[in-house]
This record gives structure tokens, sequence and C-alpha cells, in this order.
């Protein structure tokens, strides 16, 4: 017998279990999975059911204590040591994998160029792109700010995790609720708090002629866009709080594979299943434009399935074109707005930059570089769970918990702010290399040098931009960065 007094449970090692906590089953009394069966059902446990496994369960019948794994100088590995040794691992292929795939050499666009293309341009292009951009910064800035703000105020502070205890209560306080219901709240909420921003934008937007849907479409959108999001919230939260229930100890670790495969798999089905969602897509017509496209795709050595027209003309009167999909998946897709405003030979330029991210598999890298990112998350956000004040701070116990989901969302927030300039970094030399490709594939960098401009004067870019802001967030070469590396470009091959 074990014995039971008023400071509760007394292991035969001599340590107490405090009143309230009671074995998860009998027979052998597995002190790791202990749970609260006391006033409110919280207690500060992992560090302490940590403790408790390494002395109870080496007299423990099933579980011998030199079972642990152990690490190169023979002392036992916890866990929390193997999600370190993991973070690093993961830290370092990141690493190695931008290092290695990413083109850190750009082509070469002189500031000479670049400045003799912006005098070139119209003035009242220039100055129509700017005031434009100047019009959407405040409150791009400020929903950024408020965004982070509200995203802190729900994860630092207790006001998230009763959130969350309020949803779950319906339902008993389960925890399936608390983590799917609470969590998609919680996401709800913080979206909730920016949205007239966003309603801000596009009444900007209708202003300056860029956007052609009405209230009544952007809101269609806007729902659109929340059931996808839920539906993919759903599946994350359900999985990863089922994951902890059933490995408690090496959570991170499931966790963690998990989140990368969901990016992989999102990857391969966005273009199949969400895209459909937003636009329709048709097949293009028998034309000599069709014919030219496919043709370059095949010089290319790139395979595509067909060539599609989305209808972006009922949201937008913005032009583009991209590849999308994977293997058997990958279509050429060019925006109808694009057919209407641009020549076929400047459409044939946009096309090329994008099989260029396909020949270069900047998709596949573009996975690969989010999974290795994700799956590192997964392991910080389980180790900063050992750090007691941010825990205080939130009103949780563990980092474990459906409760604690806030403050995961506060930590991911910051440090998503905090990787904006490294992504936005990778994303213009990526930019950079597709537009390189479609000068060496189309050999015309005269058209290239047009649609430049064109896609300038109709999306309304800023030719270019203030600098802190192109080196914060810029996810492309400006304008006149791209003029001038075609011009560098048509001066290497004309001599």
């Amino acid at each position: 017998m074990v014995p039971v007094g008023a400071a509760g449970l007394v292991l035969p090692t001599g340590l107490r279990v405090p009143p309230g906590l009671r074995p998860r089953s009998s027979g052998c009394r597995r002190w790791c999975a202990l749970r609260p069966s006391g006033p409110g059902g919280h207690y500060d446990g992992r560090a302490q059911r940590e403790e408790w496994h390494d002395a109870g369960m080496a007299r423990c019948g099933r579980v011998r204590r030199d079972s642990r794994h152990r690490g190169p100088g023979g002392d036992p590995v916890s866990p929390r040591g193997w999600a370190l040794l993991t973070l690093v691992g993961l830290v370092a292929a990141l690493v190695v994998t931008v290092a290695v795939l990413i083109p850190w050499q750009r082509p070469p666009a002189p500031r000479a160029d670049q400045l003799a293309a912006l005098d070139e341009l119209p003035r009242d292009q220039v100055s129509r792109g700017r005031e434009f951009r100047a019009a959407l910064r405040p409150g791009g800035w400020a929903a950024l700010g408020i965004g982070l703000l509200v995203a802190l105020a729900l994860g630092l502070t207790p006001l998230g995790s009763r959130l969350v205890e309020l949803v779950g209560r319906p339902f008993g306080g389960h925890w399936a609720a608390q983590a799917v219901l609470g969590g998609l709240t919680v996401v709800f909420v913080a979206d909730l708090v920016t949205l007239p921003f966003a309603a801000w934008r596009h009444t900007v937007l209708t202003r300056y002629g860029l956007a052609t849907n009405s209230w009544g479409g952007w809101t269609v959108d806007l729902l659109k866009s929340y059931v996808v999001s839920a539906v993919i919230g759903a599946v994350a939260l359900g999985g990863f709080y089922t994951v902890i229930r059933l490995a408690p100890r090496w959570w991170w670790a499931f966790g963690a594979a998990g989140a990368a495969g969901l990016v992989m798999l999102l990857s391969f089905v966005f273009p199949v299943l969400v895209e459909p969602v937003f636009n329709r897509f048709t097949p293009m017509g028998p034309s000599p434009l069709r014919t030219e496209l496919m043709e370059l795709a095949a010089r290319d050595g790139v395979p595509v399935r067909d060539v599609l027209v989305a209808d972006a003309s009922r949201r937008t009167r913005a032009v583009n074109a991209y590849v999308s999909g994977l293997g058997p998946t990958r279509r050429i897709v060019v925006y109808d707005t694009l057919l209407r405003e641009a020549t076929p030979e400047e459409v044939t330029a946009v096309v090329a930059h994008e099989l260029g991210h396909a020949k270069d598999r900047d998709v596949v890298v573009g996975t690969l570089t989010g999974a290795l990112g994700a799956a590192a998350a997964v392991v910080a956000l389980y180790l900063l769970g050992f750090v007691a004040p941010l825990l205080r701070m939130a009103g949780v116990d563990s980092i474990d918990q459906p409760r604690a989901f806030p403050l995961l969302l506060a930590l991911v927030t910051v440090a998503g702010l905090v990787s904006t300039p490294a992504q936005a970094l990778i994303s213009r030399r990526i930019e950079a290399r597709a537009d390189a490709h479609a000068l060496a594939l189309t050999r015309d960098p005269g058209a290239f040098v047009a649609m430049q401009r064109r896609l300038a004067g109709i999306n309304l870019a800023d030719p270019d931009p203030p600098r802190l802001e192109y080196l914060y967030s810029a996810s492309h070469p400006s304008t006149v960065e791209r003029i001038a590396a075609a011009r560098a470009y048509a001066r290497k091959t004309s001599r």
C-alpha cells in the first residue's frame, strides 16, 4: 500500500504527491501520467510530473530507470534534451537548405539604370502609383500593429485562456472543444479586430479603380476565406492536441512531423481544392497565343497540363499569371485582365517568368523550407513551455493545454513579424532569378521591359519604393530594378 496522508500520496522513494492528484491508471502507478482532480482542475504539472516519473517509475515493475535514452556520455537524456538537439538539427537543416538552394547572387541591376528607368516612366503614372501606396500605408501598418497587440493581449494575459475555457464550457470543458472551437474562436477574434482595416483597404482599392467587385462580392470572398481557414485550422488544431493526448512526453516530435506534413500536403492540394473556391478557371481556347505558351513550356522542359484563364476581372483590374500545381496538376494560369491589357509578347514574357519558378523548383524549395520552419517552430514552442514567466502571464499551467493556444498564437505572431525581412529577401532573390530565366528563355528584353512598365501602371506600383519598407516586406524586386536588370542583360548579350 502507498500511504496517504494530509500531505497527499507518499511515493516509495519518499517524494510526496500533492493532494488532489491521482494516478491515471491502477496497477502500475504511472506517476508521469498524473492528472489534476482538485478544484479548478489545473496544476503546474509538467516539470513535477517528469520528476515523479524519474523517481517513481524507477520502482515500477514495467519500466526500469536504466531504459531511458542516454547521451554520448552515458547520462540519461530527457525529452527536453532531445527536443533541444532536434531543434538544433532542424535549424541547421533550414540554414543549409536556404544557403544552398536560394540564389543569393542576383543578376546585375545597376543603380544608374534604375534611375534612368525611373526618369523614363510617365510622371503621372509614377505619381499615381506613389499616391496609391501612400494611401494604403497607414492602414496597413495600423493593421499590423493592432494585430500584434491583440495577439499579445490574448496570449500574454489570462484573457485568451479564459476565452478558450469559456467556449469549451457548454461542452463540459472537454479538451477537444477547447482545442478546436476555442482555438478557432481566438483566431477569429484576432482577425475580427483587424477586419475594419481590410474593409478600409477595399475602399481605397475601389477609389483608385483597382477593385472591381462590389461590397457583396467582397463579403462573399471574405466568408469563403473564413470557411477555408476554419477547415484547415480545425484539422490542424484537432490533430495537434490529439497527438498531445496520445504522447504527452513526446508530442513535440510527432507534432513537428505533422506540421511539416501539413505544409507539404497543402502545397499539393491548394491548387486543386482551394483555388477553385475563389476563381473560375476555363481552358484557353485554341489560339496562336495558347500554342506559343505550350511550346514555350515544352522548350523550357517544364511539362504543363493545360493553359487556364482565371476570371480575375470580377474582382480586380490587376494583371498577373502564374504556374500552379506540381507534377500532373501543373498548369499555366493567366488572368483574363492580362489577356485584355497586354500584347501577346508581354503575356509570353510574364509566363516565361512563371515557368522559371517551375524550372528551378521554387515551389518545392519553398515547401521544403516551410516544412522545416514549421517543424522547428513546434519544437521551439515546446521548449518555450518551460519558461515559467510566460506560463504565468498567460494564466496556464502548461504549454500543451488547449487553454495555452493563445500563448502559442502570440509567439508565432511575433516570430512571423521578426522573420518577415528574411522571408522577403529570400523571395526577392527567387523572383530575380525567375526574371533572368524569362530573359534567357524569350531573348526579348524589350518585351520584358514593356511588360514591367505595364504591370507598374495597371497595378499602381511604386516603381522605386521607400528603402526601409522595401527591405522589410517587398516580395519582388522593384520595377526599376527589373528594368535595369533587363537592360544589363541586353548589353551583355549584344556584345
